[in-house]
């Protein structure tokens, strides 16, 4: 059976390690407690963070100790890693209610309490408290600023004229490493994990626990998350795809997934799901042998799906997906077909236009798609108009009947180009 770290390098999670040697000796020599950050931007998670979550989780699984750490404290200054401008600066109120979100979720992802289970823990209770003429003699002190002007995410700010580096976000590498040095007092941490764009951060912190208690620590990053053309991970046309169903329903999550490239379903299987490997080779030769069945795409988007939202939401949104150019869509209930709609093109309707009943032509064109009556009518006797996924090869007029819940009338051209007429009290 590989090793932990094994695994963690064939799914692509492994990207640096301050010590190579090391690090492997430790992590077979028993439990380790080691922690990722957190930084409270937004009251949920999304996609980008994911895969700390789960590292944290594949750690556990793994008889490890994380430590989820919500940065209370350096939230209120923001990591300018990997941003080309400052962060706008939260007040404590939203800071407070992004901290509750956030711990919510990680509490579902991770199995928490009793003496071996995961840690959630807030840097706000030790550099809340913090006194800064004892911070920079004990903490500052250390630190060469011609050695922090040399990190990545420092210089590339410090290059860039117009964006420039304030100090407060100068010192966010200094308060990262006391989070480990007070981690490291008060659990025992050895090692922190994070993105490839904080090796920075984290070699500083394994500095200062060496010089101020004299033993050693550990870092490991694994690589930012892209997609196989170079774009950002986790973005769509309306934003980021978030955990929290009120902001991302797990119908659109599933589908974000299911949208997935070849190129990328492999690759995602590997760094977000826990199946085995040779479920997901399988997987991989199915996307080879037969890319129209969209194999992998669906297994990931089911698992992931699963492991954020649970199964049954899981099983609801793969439905919603089966059914939604078909018939059977009148069969979904209000809430998932409100999910599976929530994307597509809209036309508001009158809901008093129904009763006395809207011509499928007119119709048509107020969507727009069909240009003109004459067009309209063409598609009409083409067979290519369907409305709640029933087709209609002649003109007839659109009724109350037809609204799905009272509230929404599909209309599809061809295949799967759909428009929705939102009827409107």
């Amino acid at each position: 059976m590989p090793s932990l770290l094994d695994d963690l390098a064939w799914r692509g999670l492994v990207h640096q390690l301050t010590d190579h040697e090391a690090i492997p000796q430790r992590l077979e020599g028993g439990p380790v407690v080691l922690y990722i950050g957190f930084d409270p931007t937004a009251d949920s998670l999304h996609v980008g963070s994911l895969q700390q979550l789960a590292m944290l989780r594949r750690f556990q699984e793994a008889g490890h100790r994380p430590i989820a750490l919500l940065g209370g404290g350096t939230g209120m200054i923001g990591d300018p890693s990997g941003k080309s401008e400052e962060r706008q600066l939260l007040g404590r109120d939203e800071l407070e209610a992004n901290k509750a979100g956030i711990a919510e979720q990680m509490g579902r992802f991770l199995d928490v309490g009793g003496n071996s289970g995961a840690i959630l823990a807030d840097n706000a209770d030790w550099l809340g408290q913090a006194n800064l003429l004892d911070f920079l003699r004990d903490v500052g002190k250390l630190f060469s600023v011609n050695e922090m002007v040399r990190k990545d995410s420092v210089r590339e700010r410090l290059e860039g004229r117009e964006q420039g580096l304030s100090f407060t976000e100068f010192s966010y590498m200094l308060l990262q490493a006391w989070d480990f040095l007070e981690l490291h007092d008060r659990y025992g941490c050895e090692m922190q994990l994070g993105g490839s764009d904080q090796w920075g951060n984290i070699t500083e912190g394994v500095d200062l626990i060496r010089r101020r208690r004299g033993v050693k620590a550990f870092g490991l990053t694994s690589p930012l998350v892209t997609k196989a053309d170079g774009t950002k991970f986790g973005k769509t046309e309306s934003g980021n795809v978030w955990l929290d169903p009120k902001r991302t329903s797990p119908y659109a999550f599933f589908q974000f997934w299911l949208r997935s490239s070849d190129a990328d379903a492999g690759h995602y299987l590997r760094r977000f799901t826990f199946l085995p490997r040779p479920r997901i080779e399988e997987l991989d030769a199915a996307t080879t042998d037969h890319p129209e069945r969209r194999e992998a795409q669906r297994a990931l988007a089911r698992e992931v799906t699963s492991m954020i939202h649970g199964p049954d939401e899981a099983r609801r949104a793969e439905e919603a997906a089966a059914v939604l150019f078909t018939d059977a869509i009148s069969g979904l209930d209000a809430k998932t077909l409100d999910s599976v709609l929530a994307d597509a093109p809209t036309t508001s309707l009158a809901g008093s236009t129904l009763e006395t009943g809207v011509p499928v032509v007119d119709a048509l064109i107020e969507s727009g798609l069909a240009s003109s009556r004459r067009e309209a009518r063409q598609l009409l006797s083409q067979g290519s108009v369907y409305v709640n996924g029933h087709r209609i090869d002649e003109e007839r007029s659109l009724s109350v009947k037809d609204a799905l819940h009272g509230r929404w009338i599909v209309i599809r051209k061809g295949k799967a180009n759909q428009h929705v007429l939102v009827v409107e009290s």
